[in-house]
């Protein structure tokens, strides 16, 4: 069985990418090629945006599967139907679990929960991407499958409610410094964190699985949290205690100056994130999460620890959260 993997250098494409290759799956990469590919796949070095280009160098190739883990609005998509449709079995599109209707109306969350968000222009063009797809399974048979992941780590680094611009590290080392840790809401809040080993394994049995076409799926961990509990295992790991400090949603977007809160707050982390797997658990009877979120949680805190090239501190992130300490203390 042979895949063409647009991106696959990613935290959970590189997951998928080495576990279809144990499963003995041909793996061809397009990418630009700026990072190195694993070894036993094909690498073809292209700009997926460059239309043209991409065409003359798969030619008339025909792929079992096609997964598409960069595209992020209508004109991915709509490119991708020019340079594939007749030359694949199966088109799988990452969309993303935020597309679902924010504020969440009911629970669990199916893949039946409308899509709607007016809050973050990312879930927008998933949704818009979404649609042409459908569109061309209904009109012209284009093989489409859409997964919806949800928060997918790699366990390199912890996963976290805010962070700023350059990365997760800031929070860990505010906790050690023993400073606030800003977590919006009351922190009771119920998220899922989903380890990239895991998803690959709903994603790779979907993949050149026939029932799996004109289908959309999430793939998640059945498993939830408080935001509280998430950060209280970071905090137990670095050997402190945690310091939250509560921060309404709403007023930390009137006070982000230049975060942009308002998409990753209101149109995702800020509401309780329940999901039902029965669909994927159907489709792919051995699919089952093995990395409970407390020891993931454990295990990446530690690994950005003993790394310090992946601690990269962010003074102005820093300062930005002293502030919102101090308003709030006000």
């Amino acid at each position: 069985m042979k895949a063409l993997i647009i991106g696959g250098t990613g935290t959970i494409s590189s997951a998928v990418t080495e576990l279809a290759l144990q499963r003995g799956w041909e793996i061809n990469l397009l990418n630009r090629g700026n990072k190195p590919v694993p070894h036993g796949t094909q690498s073809l070095v292209a700009d997926i945006h460059d239309e043209a280009a991409v065409s003359r160098l798969i030619g008339n190739t025909q792929y079992d599967v096609v997964a598409q883990f960069i595209g992020y609005g209508a004109e991915d998509v709509e490119r991708d139907i020019r340079l594939f449709a007749g030359y694949t079995r199966q088109y799988i599109y990452i969309s993303s679990a935020s597309v679902y209707q924010k504020p969440v109306l009911s629970y669990p969350i199916t893949e039946s929960t409308p899509v709607k968000n007016p809050y973050w222009k990312y879930s927008q063009g998933k949704i818009a991407a979404e649609e042409v797809l459908n569109r061309a399974y209904r009109e012209s048979n284009f093989p489409i499958t859409i997964v919806r992941p949800s928060h997918t780590y790699n366990g390199t680094k912890p996963c976290v409610a805010i962070h700023g611009n350059r990365g997760v590290w800031q929070i860990v080392k505010r906790i050690l410094d023993e400073k606030p840790i800003i977590i919006p809401g009351d922190g009771t809040s119920l998220w899922a964190l989903t380890h990239a080993s895991d998803f690959a394994k709903g994603f790779v049995g979907l993949m050149g699985n026939p029932r799996a076409v004109g289908q959309t799926y999430h793939i998640t961990t059945d498993e939830i949290m408080t935001w509280d509990q998430i950060h209280s295992i970071i905090a137990d790991t670095c050997g402190k205690e945690l310091k939250p400090c509560h921060v309404a949603s709403d007023f930390l977007i009137r006070h982000q100056g230049d975060y942009d809160l308002r998409g990753s707050l209101l149109g995702d982390k800020a509401n309780s994130m329940i999901f039902d797997n029965t669909k994927i658990k159907c489709a792919v009877p051995d699919f089952h999460c093995t990395m409970p979120m407390a020891e993931g949680m454990r295990l990446s805190t530690e690994y950005i620890l003993s790394h310090p090239e992946l601690q990269i501190e962010d003074l102005e992130f820093d300062r930005w959260c002293d502030d919102i300490v101090r308003i709030m203390k006000r």
